[in-house]
């Protein structure tokens, strides 16, 4: 039967205050509270049985129909809430106002409290460790506003930028702060279905939220009130008005379904990207940051790798950091520093930690002290928290790290209120039934102490009256007990109703007997309840108390909170460079360059042990802005690019790197093109997402950023993609001028190193030794002579027959090639023609392959080889010179 269907005046009056409430919450499940159970009802109850496997009964609601119906306790209600949100639904919590119906009413009176959403949990068990953002949308025109918020730590952002393709900006923005919840105005909603990351269910829709809510004066005038301001001109937002408009609605969003003040937002962060490395989201797959890109877990990812955090302050501090990496030279320089003297006093970082490792999540607990729903357990954790704070500052104290002294300044000397919670809470009765009081200590409150005491000394007089009945009357089996509708009583048998004597009076008749109460026993009654009573009420006013004055408090909470997450994330750092021989990098405006020695994967170096990792060597410069890497596929051309990615990215986050030793230049952006997918449900081939990702590149790419380029080209036939990546190469090398990394198997394409300026060819070395290919993953100055296509084929199990045919194949393909001769490509079309001289690019060089010859073996280290390499260049040579 649907709700819509009833005619609401033919309902019960419970169900018509019901139907009333469904009415302003019709994208929500309504549970709506009914003494000890939240129930359910119509559609709402269909839904619910089946997600969560409730039994679907039924209720009478009026002229003779029934209301489909399910419930659930009460008590287990957050663990049934968090499986509906989880599964994208709102919940909508109906409680009672009152115990009693008000005069002349014959309902108990009900509200909506809250609506909870996937971006606006706050309960445990229900919100993950890392930042839960709920984030709003603003479009207008070429403009996007931006605005997130985690109703749990107090993080209130926003941004806006101007764009050509608004699909693509909000595909790199969800990336980077991956929203739980999404609200957007109508412009942007339209998005929806382009954007791959919601198209693929990676992060939810954008639902249509109140045109009037982003409008800028409304949106304005929202946040002033809420932060209690009269103008937003001291966050210097107050130009931004596609921010400011996403914001207010986000405000206004949070209000409606919180329907509480929510003081843990105390000021608005705009975020100024000119200060962050800026990371689309192909980067972020490709470079694995947070998640793998094969099954989206943490373990195999840069973040498993240095998250040694021991709070989730910590961790959502770090993967902050990884997130937005920093080009603030003064920023980078206070982290590095910071970790220095960790790394050089080892002992205090593992004191620290330790101490750390005691703590709870004191952003979430400050977050829950101003949204109102701490309880006792959420404030002793906070107390032991808190606490230690002192310990940790007198630790630091001796540091003159800037960073260190910062942190320094945001812990507290003392912590009286936190004493005062130790003192008063009993860590045995704070769990889940802490209503039915016993959570304040014995001790600390007089008036308390005494009416427990009256309740114990209530108790022995019950049982020696008991006894002195059973004496006085001859009743044996007589006893006395409690319910919680008839209060006490005395309990007799029916065959010893004859042994009653007058003075008891009658209180309930049972079909095996009858219940009484006497006098006194009623003066034993009132002293035992009113003392229970009593004390419950003394304990609820001590938790009030304790409430306003934690509130009051939220400010300093976070600031102290904010202090550990920072020093947690270096404390992480620290031990992940200490565990892993990290060193430190030079990074900054005068660093020029990109220079790596004995570099390593972070991730993969963890994965295979650091013994069994070859360390490679990068240099990028003025003299070798492009790195043309040759070799056989699996010989490690790709990790080696990451690598020097990851080291970059490492470096802009503040922390020590893989190497031996690394100077960063400040890159702007890294860019990447790896690997082959496609999107065949919107109709772009593997090729085509290739050209768009390289479209990204060429036209967001400047001088400061650092291109990792893989394989450009292989989605089309051999000739096409050659043209397409020496064009690709010819563009970046004249026109952008970016550090370029460019792995590739078409070796025409090595030619340019005569050709293009600052081109410089690598190779990862290889040998084949009796028909099978040995990699050395050693990278090396000069050309592959060969792919070992082939051979890797044969590596992989493919059949014997089948390889050497491939071999014969590709041999005769060799011979019969006229694109080996690149000197035949002309210059017309070229992409930039007017910054070409054809004498200078194509320009016949004599004995050039003897030239290079020349330069490889001067730039050959024979005191850092091994004889295994030595022996495959050695190969190596002879084969080109024979060739």
């Amino acid at each position: 039967m649907k709700r819509k269907e009833l005619d609401i005046k033919s309902l019960s009056p419970m169900m018509q205050r019901y139907y009333e409430t469904k009415e302003q919450y019709e994208d929500a499940i309504l549970m709506y509270r009914l003494g000890d159970f939240y129930e359910m009802f119509f559609e709402d109850a269909e839904t619910a049985s089946r997600v969560l496997e409730l039994t679907l009964t039924g209720r009478d609601c009026g002229s003779g129909r029934r209301a489909p119906m399910c419930g659930v306790p009460y008590h287990a209600v957050d663990g049934y809430i968090a499986r509906l949100v989880s599964k994208g639904y709102k919940v909508a919590i109906c409680e009672q106002l009152s115990n009693e119906p008000e005069p002349g009413k014959s309902i108990v009176e009900r509200a909506v409290v809250r609506v909870i959403t996937a971006g606006t949990v706050i309960d445990d068990g229900m919100v993950k460790a890392e930042n839960n953002y709920l984030v709003s949308i603003y479009s207008a025109d070429n403009m996007i506003g931006y605005a997130w918020a985690d109703i749990t730590t107090g993080e209130f952002n926003l941004y806006e930028q101007k764009t050509d393709d608004p699909v693509n900006a909000l595909e790199n923005f969800f990336a980077a702060v991956s929203p739980s919840e999404i609200i957007a105005n109508d412009a942007a909603c339209r998005y929806n279905d382009q954007i791959p990351s919601i198209r693929s269910g990676k992060y939810p829709k954008m639902t249509a939220y109140y045109d009037w809510a982003f409008k800028y004066k409304n949106a304005y005038d929202s946040l002033a009130h809420a932060l209690r301001v009269s103008t937003l001109d001291a966050f210097e937002v107050t130009d931004k008005k596609c921010a400011v408009s996403a914001a207010g609605a986000l405000n206004e969003y949070l209000h409606e379904t919180q329907k509480r003040a929510l003081p843990q937002f105390l000021k608005l962060a705009y975020f100024h990207d000119e200060n962050y490395m800026m990371l689309d989201a192909t980067a972020r797959r490709n470079l694995e940051l947070v998640e793998t890109s094969r099954d989206r877990k943490k373990n195999g990812s840069l973040l498993w790798v240095i998250d040694k955090t021991e709070t989730g302050m910590g961790l959502r501090k770090l993967r902050q950091w990884l997130d937005y990496p920093s080009l603030e030279e003064k920023v980078l320089k206070d982290r590095l520093d910071a970790l220095s003297f960790f790394t050089e006093h080892p002992d205090d970082l593992a004191l620290i930690k330790s101490t750390l490792s005691e703590m709870w999540d004191m952003e979430r607990l400050a977050g829950r002290c101003g949204y109102g729903n701490i309880n006792p357990s959420d404030m002793l954790q906070l107390a032991k928290t808190w606490i230690l704070c002192p310990d940790i500052k007198k630790k630091l104290m001796g540091a003159e790290a800037p960073l260190l002294k910062k942190i320094c300044q945001m812990l507290p000397s003392k912590t009286p209120l936190a004493e005062e919670l130790l003192k008063a809470l009993n860590p045995e009765h704070c769990g889940a039934e802490y209503k039915h009081g016993g959570f304040i200590k014995d001790g600390y409150d007089k008036e308390l102490d005494e009416c427990r005491k009256a309740k114990e000394t209530s108790g022995d007089l019950l049982r020696s009256l008991e006894a002195t009945e059973k004496e006085l009357t001859g009743i044996k089996n007589l006893h006395i007990a409690y319910n919680k509708v008839f209060g006490y009583y005395i309990e007799v048998s029916k065959s010893n109703i004859g042994l009653v004597p007058f003075r008891y009076h009658r209180k309930q008749t049972l079909v095996n007997g009858e219940r009484y109460i006497t006098e006194e026993l009623k003066t034993l009654e009132e002293r035992l309840l009113h003392a229970e009573e009593r004390a419950l009420e003394i304990e609820m006013e001590l938790f009030e108390k304790f409430k306003e004055l934690l509130a009051a408090c939220v400010t300093e909470m976070l600031k102290t909170a904010n202090g550990l997450a920072i020093l947690d994330a270096i404390l992480s750092l620290a031990s992940v460079a200490l565990e892993n021989n990290y060193v430190r990098p030079t990074i900054g405006k005068a660093v020029k360059h990109i220079m790596i020695e004995n570099g390593r994967h972070p991730v993969v170096e963890k994965i295979v042990g650091q013994r069994n990792y070859i360390p490679n060597d990068a240099l990028l410069n003025e003299e070798c802005k492009t790195m043309i890497i040759t070799g056989p596929n699996m010989a490690g051309k790709s990790t080696y690019m990451r690598q020097v990615a990851l080291i970059t990215l490492l470096a802009h986050i503040g922390s020590y790197v893989p190497a031996t030793k690394a100077e960063i230049a400040l890159t702007d952006r890294i860019f990447t093109r790896i690997g082959a997918s496609d999107d065949l449900a919107y109709s772009q081939s593997t090729f085509m997402v290739e050209m768009v990702e390289v479209a990204t590149i060429l036209h967001n790419a400047t001088k400061n950023s650092l291109l990792i380029l893989d394989e450009i080209g292989r989605g089309t036939s051999t000739y096409d993609g050659l043209g397409i990546a020496w064009s690709v190469m010819e563009y970046i090398a004249k026109k952008i001028g970016s550090m370029t990394l460019f792995a590739t198997h078409y070796h025409e394409l090595t030619d340019l190193e005569s050709r293009l300026p600052g081109v410089k060819n690598y190779r990862i070395l290889a040998n084949e030794i009796e028909g099978k290919v040995v990699f050395l993953h050693k990278i090396a100055r000069g050309e592959a002579s060969k792919s070992f296509g082939a051979e890797v084929a044969s590596l992989a199990g493919v059949p014997d027959p089948v390889v050497k045919r491939a071999k014969g194949i590709t041999k005769i393909l060799e011979e019969t090639s006229k694109y080996r001769d690149t000197n035949q490509i002309m210059v017309q079309g070229e992409v930039d023609s007017k910054d070409v001289v054809q004498g200078d690019l194509f320009e016949n060089v004599p004995d050039e392959k003897y030239l290079k010859l020349e330069e490889e073996l001067k730039s050959i280290d024979m005191n850092s080889i091994t004889p295994m390499q030595a022996f495959s260049i050695l190969s190596d040579l002879v084969s080109r010179v024979k060739e």
